[in-house]
């Protein structure tokens, strides 16, 4: 039987500690939404929730950032994390902000109507639109964590067009955190422990692709696609 090289097994190490470390500082920097949604009824507690969710988005963007290095051969996860945060804590707190509002701007308004008759009609749009502003975050902060001093006009205005133009990568990655957040809901400290990480490393890797005509200058200049682009 052929043994595992050394080099096999410091690999599978890395990414195993690349994944834990990844939950445990997603779990600090995001833990005031995190204990919230542990000990309190999320239908009662959502203004809190919702103050309490931008904190989530430089969470997200240091993850993605040490996603990247990792691949890089960047081994110090934490360092890699801190930096990343550091880097766009500003700038993510400002997308997850607009995100949250947007979204529950949304919600109320479906709520709102949901008893007129004219709910069949506007209740789904308004859905859609909530959708496309989770997606748009969710695309517009790899964008950031990979390009920190790109503006965010040219951010949120290349992660709207993309998001939607690729919308069969967007919608996986929103199945796999809408699996992650019912696990969460069932089990939370598997969600937490385990399984976070590969989760967000998916909806990392699906929205960098869909990226790819404003991050990467070959596929840009193959593409159809008129942006100003994500760097300033």
């Amino acid at each position: 039987m052929k043994r595992i090289s050394h080099d096999a097994w410091a690999t599978i190490l890395g990414v195993v500690y690349l994944g834990l470390m990844a939950n445990f500082l997603v779990l600090i920097a995001a833990s005031p939404l995190v204990v919230l949604l542990i000990t309190t009824d999320p239908a009662l507690s959502w203004p809190l929730l919702a103050l309490a969710a931008p904190l989530l988005a430089p969470a997200l963007t240091g993850a993605f950032t040490a996603f990247r290095e990792f691949g890089r051969g960047e081994p110090q996860v934490v360092r890699s994390f801190l930096r990343g945060w550091k880097a766009t804590a500003r700038k993510g707190l400002l997308i997850g902000a607009a995100a949250t509002a947007s979204v529950v701007v949304l919600l109320v308004d479906v709520r709102a109507v949901s008893a007129s008759p004219a709910s069949v009609m506007i209740v789904p749009v308004l859905a859609l639109l909530s959708v496309i502003a989770v997606a748009t975050a969710l695309v517009a902060l790899v964008a950031l964590a990979e390009e920190p001093g790109a503006r965010m006009r040219d951010i949120v205005k290349a992660a709207l067009y993309l998001c939607v133009r690729r919308w069969y990568l967007t919608a996986l990655s929103l199945v796999v955190l809408g699996v992650q957040i019912g696990l969460f809901t069932t089990m939370p400290a598997i969600a937490i422990g385990l399984t976070c990480a590969p989760a967000l490393y998916v909806a990392w890797a699906n929205s960098r692709y869909t990226l790819r005509p404003v991050l990467d200058v070959d596929a840009a200049l193959d593409s159809d696609i008129v942006l100003e682009g994500v760097r300033a």
